[in-house]
């Protein structure tokens, strides 16, 4: 999670390398809580179009009007520019993909599993643009969390979607021929 902190990207890109010699594939949650949400998110979408084959980026429950309405991201666009701005934003956000599979092998989403995620061609077929509801799959890949204390699901702190045990992990990497389930949202 960037999270407006745009020193910081800078940073993971000076670490990194910069694209296309180097590929990228952020998890959401660009927006928000730091001071410079606006630097960051056009600097990532300006290496997404340009070096689309190299760089990718998925959504995260950060971008989502409801939640950056609170948190800051609405008020940067007002204080710097204006609601307008934002509005467009939030319809960048409703186009954002929500999970990737690399390798046919990994896959990654901000959030984590869902109990109504049964295919990986739910994920596939989600219509774009779309605004995250409160529950279901697609509220899942975007808010669960983990937790070794749980086994199959739980109630989530957050007060939106679940946690998932190490058992819900396993049956959902064997059921899918997964290796490796990849998540942000800590």
């Amino acid at each position: 999670d960037i999270h407006g902190q745009y020193s910081d990207l800078l940073r993971l890109f000076e670490y990194g390398g910069l694209p296309p010699q180097a590929n990228y594939l952020f998890l959401g949650d660009y927006v928000d809580r730091g001071k410079q949400s606006l630097e960051t998110i056009c600097l990532l979408l300006a290496y997404k179009i340009k070096y689309p084959e190299n760089f990718f980026l998925l959504r995260g429950n950060h971008e989502c009007a409801s939640i950056n309405r609170i948190y800051g991201f609405y008020d940067e666009c007002k204080r710097r520019f204006n609601v307008r701005l934002w509005k467009v934003f939030t319809d960048c956000f409703n186009c954002l993909p929500v999970a990737a599979l690399i390798d046919e092998k990994i896959l990654c989403m901000h959030g984590g599993l869902s109990p109504d995620l049964n295919h990986l061609d739910q994920i596939r077929n989600l219509n774009r643009p779309t605004d995250v509801p409160d529950t279901g799959f697609l509220c899942d890949l975007l808010w669960s969390d983990p937790s070794k204390e749980v086994q199959g699901w739980g109630m989530n702190d957050r007060g939106v979607s679940y946690t998932f045990g190490p058992d819900k992990v396993a049956e959902f990497l064997e059921r899918h021929d997964l290796d490796l389930i990849c998540r942000a949202h800590q």
